[in-house]
């Protein structure tokens, strides 16, 4: 099922992912020169919070949860990339540190794009400029949304509009009728929602019982998006 008319998915999602799409070859080429590719491995940090920020990164492939975390470790998170958006750039627009942590939540192949190259294109190129400048007044749109969330719905309620956007996460060559299999670790949706991993479980079985959703595993199919949307009293 699409939520094209029933829910503003745009709202809640960054839109990172176009930011360096069909820049003049020129500065494209400019901004690649020296970009690298790894691997990462399920669960790998790709920077952490304070590290000096020495580039952007891009998602090629695979998922990525940006976190802040306690002295306990305890992990929120903020946000969910998926493939195409990059990471990393805030800190170095700000001349500061990373001000949040990364790390995959999947097998992803990410490229790294040093500080330097970023700033010279982004000094000379007009196109990036004002797609960052559009790019980060909506991100503090989107978060302006999350935070309105959790100051003003019930753990059920966050938890449902959760599983809503990461259905859209998920969503890979989709196709009408076709299930999404939303593949997150129960302590990640803990920390997504912000709430005990015991919660979770205890709202995943209420969802089930009515028929909301089905579990495989850690897997979740959401079968009733229009029930989620109602509880999340949206």
């Amino acid at each position: 099922m699409s939520l094209k008319g029933i829910f503003p998915i745009d709202e809640w999602d960054f839109k990172s992912n176009s930011v360096i799409v069909d820049l003049p070859p020129d500065e494209l080429t400019m901004l690649t020169a020296n970009m690298s590719t790894q691997v990462f491995s399920k669960g790998e940090i790709i920077f952490r919070e304070g590290a000096y920020a020495t580039g952007i990164f891009l998602l090629c492939d695979g998922k990525a949860k940006k976190y802040k975390a306690d002295k306990e470790g305890k992990e929120q998170i903020i946000y969910v990339a998926n493939k195409g958006e990059i990471m990393g750039y805030h800190a170095i627009l700000a001349e500061e540190r990373y001000p949040d942590s990364a790390a995959v939540l999947e097998d992803s192949r990410i490229a790294f794009i040093p500080k330097e190259d970023f700033l010279k294109v982004l000094g000379k190129s007009k196109v990036l400029s004002q797609r960052l400048l559009k790019t980060l007044s909506h991100e503090f749109f989107v978060l302006a949304n999350s935070v309105a969330l959790f100051a003003q719905r019930s753990v059920r309620e966050r938890f449902a509009m959760q599983l809503v956007l990461m259905r859209e996460k998920y969503k890979e060559n989709f196709t009408p009728g076709m299930a999404v299999e939303i593949n997150l670790s129960r302590e990640d949706l803990a920390s997504l929602v912000g709430t005990a991993r015991e919660n979770i479980l205890r709202i995943l079985k209420d969802f089930k019982e009515e028929g909301i959703l089905e579990t495989r595993g850690r897997k979740i199919i959401i079968k009733d998006v229009n029930k989620l949307l109602a509880i999340a009293n949206y």
